[in-house]
């Protein structure tokens, strides 16, 4: 380098040899500004990074104290209902001085000074806060047995009924109507359960004989041309056509048919009054697949699988 700027001062060009040197100084800035520059964007780009998952956690962590919120207000709901029950059931004690405030007077109360019609009518009172506490009692009694709640406190969904596997073991023309059959029908009990079904125009009678099925098993009896049906054989239908639903291969009589989101226990027997079939009939459908469901939720027999129409798809349920 010595020996280059020594023949260019040689060769007479030293201006120009100081204005590289100029331009290479200022390279030599603008290279340092460059560094500083990418240093702080780096910086920058960390700054960000960390307040997008500050935010990130911020939003994360007031959603999990709404779900807190709600929880809680789940567990007060919880347990106001269960105070509820309590209140309406209550010891004998405190039910003696619920019901009497309104028609008895308290002990502490001034008594008359002499004998009127009105304290002649307090011993009626007083029989009928007694007539009142026994009937609590008995209603006590009664949920202590295990009576169930009321049907008004119950919510209504596909869990309410009780389906199950059932295996036709036979099955006959009706003797007095000629569209329907009379089927035993073997659900898991001790004895098979005859049932009448609608069936002749759309299923041959050798068909019906030892097949599986999906029963509705709590609806109450009734007697169809004078034979009494013990339940209902479920079916994909529509105006023209209804193919029996199948139940999983390796399904057993009495295997339950459950619906995942729909937990409980189905009523001992449907109260007609209540309409609850009614009220759930209209979601029962199949889907694109023929699988039978309810609101999107499949009728599966746990551990072996779901319940399918032959050939119907995206058909009402009945």
């Amino acid at each position: 380098m010595f020996l280059a700027r020594s023949f260019i001062k040689m060769s007479g060009h030293t201006p120009a040899l100081a204005r590289l040197e100029q331009r290479a100084a200022e390279a030599d800035q603008i290279i340092e500004y460059l560094k500083q520059q990418v240093q702080l964007l780096k910086e920058k780009a960390i700054v960000q990074t960390s307040v997008r998952e500050e935010k990130k956690l911020m939003v994360e962590n007031a959603k999990l104290k709404k779900d807190i919120e709600d929880l809680k207000k789940q567990l007060l709901e919880k347990e106001r209902r269960r105070g509820v029950r309590e209140v309406v059931m209550p010891s004998a004690d405190s039910s003696v001085q619920c019901t009497s405030k309104p028609s008895v007077p308290q002990p502490s109360a001034p008594a008359a000074p002499a004998p009127t019609p009105a304290t002649k009518g307090a011993p009626p009172s007083n029989n009928e806060a007694k007539k009142k506490v026994k009937a609590e009692k008995k209603g006590e009694k009664q949920e202590k047995k295990g009576a169930a709640p009321p049907q008004e406190d119950a919510k209504v969904d596909v869990s309410r009924l009780d389906l199950r596997v059932g295996r036709i073991i036979s099955a006959e023309k009706h003797p007095d109507a000629d569209a329907l059959y009379v089927e035993q029908v073997d659900v898991g009990e001790a004895a098979p359960r005859t049932v009448v079904s609608g069936l002749v125009k759309h299923v041959p009678l050798e068909q019906m004989q030892n097949r599986m099925a999906v029963l509705l098993c709590n609806l109450k009896p009734a007697k169809m041309r004078g034979v009494v049906s013990q339940a209902m054989v479920m079916c994909a239908s529509s105006p023209d056509k209804v193919e029996i639903l199948d139940p999983p291969s390796g399904a057993a009589p009495g295997d339950r048919v459950t619906f995942q989101g729909f937990p409980g226990e189905p009523d001992k027997e449907l109260n007609p009054k209540k309409k609850v079939w009614e009220q759930v009939q209209p979601d029962l459908r199949t889907d694109g697949q023929c699988v039978a469901t309810y609101k999107g939720a499949a009728f599966e027999v746990d551990g072996k699988g779901v319940c399918k129409a032959q050939t119907m798809s995206n058909s009402g349920i009945k």
